[in-house]
């Protein structure tokens, strides 16, 4: 794990790099799945998955905690990637993931988490950093706002669903 400078004295935010510290945010990123109505019945692949996507490179994992100790649990989780920008020949990178505990928001976690997103995109060269979320997520919006986000007009959300349908329902 290694952490990364945040605001505050008593809110850290750390890179989950190694096996131990994707163990400790695994747990988190199930509630946040759970949060957005996934089943539990994949949670026990959920450490294999994190694993995987940061030993491979397509996935960086973020957690929050507060207080001093290294081992205090995790209160708020992030991940983040690049993606190529082909009209720059460069990268930006997207804010995949976002979650706080509902009983530690509005406590500055989920703006530390983007702040340290943030950094590392700026610190990989990215152009930009970008994010999706639901248009009815008020609280999220308002946040994304009052950290520099803006709607991005004219462009139009597409996905096409490539898995088989028992694995979407």
């Amino acid at each position: 794990m290694s952490d990364t400078s945040v605001p505050g004295d008593t809110l850290r935010v750390t890179t989950c790099d190694t096996v131990e510290a994707l163990a400790a945010a695994s747990g988190l990123f199930n509630q946040y799945r759970h949060h957005y109505g996934a089943p539990p019945d994949a949670d026990e692949r959920t450490l294999g998955w994190l694993t995987d996507m940061v030993q491979s490179n397509m996935l960086t994992v973020y957690t929050a905690s507060v207080g001093s100790p290294a081992d205090a649990p995790a209160i708020g989780l992030a991940t983040g990637h690049a993606v190529p920008a082909s009209l720059v020949m460069g990268r930006f990178w997207q804010l995949r993931d976002l979650y706080v505990l509902p009983g530690s928001r509005r406590q500055g976690a989920a703006a530390a988490l983007v702040s340290a997103v943030r950094e590392a995109a700026l610190a990989a060269g990215a152009t930009r950093l970008s994010l999706v979320t639901e248009p009815g997520n008020q609280a999220a919006l308002g946040l994304y706002r009052r950290l520099g986000f803006r709607p991005v007009e004219g462009l139009a959300s597409l996905s096409l669903d490539l898995a088989p349908r028992e694995i979407r329902e």
